[in-house]
């Protein structure tokens, strides 16, 4: 509940603590799991201390037993190993220190820690982590590839040495970390996210060498995973040996059997790009050069038709047949040019044998009235009335008689 304190009326602070201590007391007994990061136990002492460490948010709290609890799973446990407590919050007053009193420890076993990682596998992956079309594509040659291990590791030695003997040139920017214990989770996770905010690293590969399951613990960490999943650099998993399966491997863009397989897979070899190119080039040259040959032969082929060796050949024997054709022309338009003729002489002659103009070479001579008819019956004339008489040679009046 609230108290009613200002600067004029403050508490002291036997008080303050004091009524902390209340409110604590007045809490139940929980069960508890962390990681053990310190464990005193000195000889004759009738009480343990131990402190218990949640990894995954960098927090710890003492804790204390009598030694017969911790004597019953003194085999079983030790520094580093995880740990289900039952225990009470206490309040030590006089330093103003939060502490559990454990009445009962357990060990976690692995096959409970593999039924936890499994649950949150499936929670990770119902969210969408694991999916396939997050991934990231790896660049083909890396400039500059950030390095997460332990320090002066067989994993980092294995990265190093196998990298640069495929490509000399690479370069490496490494973050020397804790790969185990308390500390791996929040030193992984912070070198990840310094080297994702370098935009000249181009992949980051976070490796470490085989362990137990429990030594591997650090890579399945939730916490870890989400970092690994929000980078927008391509990360590389390579954890263990080839039958580890941390949670890191499912969210990382590509997974590694080992630190030597993640070296393999990031770094082309130059001596393979060598003969890739050597034989890509062999390739293009036999390509051109059967090009070449094929159009050798066709231009061969072209030039050995007659039309190309004697191209006048063509045009004078076209000269021949020109010349047979104009000639067979010429004799064909006479023949029609004379038939013509003698047949417009002969329609001509009988034109004028029946023209009007023969028949009055004749002595004939046609009649007509003045308006130009032509009088056929003298039934159409008149006495006294004046006629024209038209003849060969040209016309004169003739009157009607009575």
């Amino acid at each position: 509940m609230a108290l009613n304190t200002s600067a004029d009326a403050p508490l002291p602070v036997g008080e303050v603590s004091r009524l902390i201590g209340g409110w604590i007391d007045r809490l139940g007994a929980v069960w508890v799991e962390g990681q053990i990061t310190q464990l005193s136990r000195r000889p004759g002492a009738g009480v343990v201390f131990l402190t218990l460490r949640d990894p995954s948010y960098d927090i710890s709290v003492g804790v204390t037993c009598y030694r017969q609890v911790f004597d019953a799973v003194a085999d079983a446990v030790s520094e580093g190993a995880r740990v289900v407590v039952h225990a009470k919050p206490e309040w030590y007053a006089p330093r103003g220190q939060l502490s559990l009193r454990a009445v009962e420890i357990k060990p976690v076993g692995v096959g409970e820690l593999l039924a936890r990682l499994e649950q949150l596998k499936k929670s990770l992956a119902a969210e969408g982590l694991f999916a396939a079309e997050r991934k990231k594509a790896l660049p083909f040659l890396p400039q500059l590839i950030g390095l997460v291990c332990g320090r002066a590791s067989a994993a980092e030695r294995d990265v190093l040495e196998n990298a640069r003997r495929r490509w000399p040139a690479v370069r490496f920017e490494v973050r020397n970390v804790a790969v185990q214990g308390v500390h791996a989770v929040p030193q992984v996770v912070q070198a990840v996210k310094e080297l994702d905010a370098l935009d000249e690293v181009d992949v980051i590969i976070v490796a470490r060498g085989g362990g137990s399951v429990e030594d591997l613990l650090p890579f399945s960490d939730e916490q870890l995973v989400r970092a690994v999943a929000a980078c927008r650099t391509p990360v590389v998993s390579a954890i263990g040996h080839e039958p580890d399966n941390p949670l890191l491997d499912h969210v990382a863009d590509l997974r590694a059997s080992t630190p030597t397989d993640a070296a393999k897979k990031v770094v082309p070899d130059v001596n393979e790009e060598y003969e890739r190119v050597r034989f890509l080039r062999d390739r293009a040259r036999r390509c051109v050069q059967s090009f070449l040959d094929r159009e050798e032969r066709g231009l061969a082929h072209t030039l050995a038709r007659p039309s190309m060796e004697d191209p006048h050949r063509m045009v004078d024997e076209r000269a021949d047949q020109v010349a047979a054709l104009l000639d067979r022309g010429r004799r064909t338009l006479g023949h029609l040019l004379d038939r013509a003729d003698s047949e417009l002489t002969h329609t001509h002659a009988r034109v004028v044998a029946l023209s009007p103009a023969a028949t009055l070479q004749r002595g004939y001579a046609v009649l007509q009235k003045d308006d130009g008819s032509v009088v056929r019956d003298p039934a159409e004339v008149a006495a006294d009335e004046t006629l024209r008489a038209r003849v060969a040679e040209g016309e004169f009046a003739v009157r009607v008689d009575a």
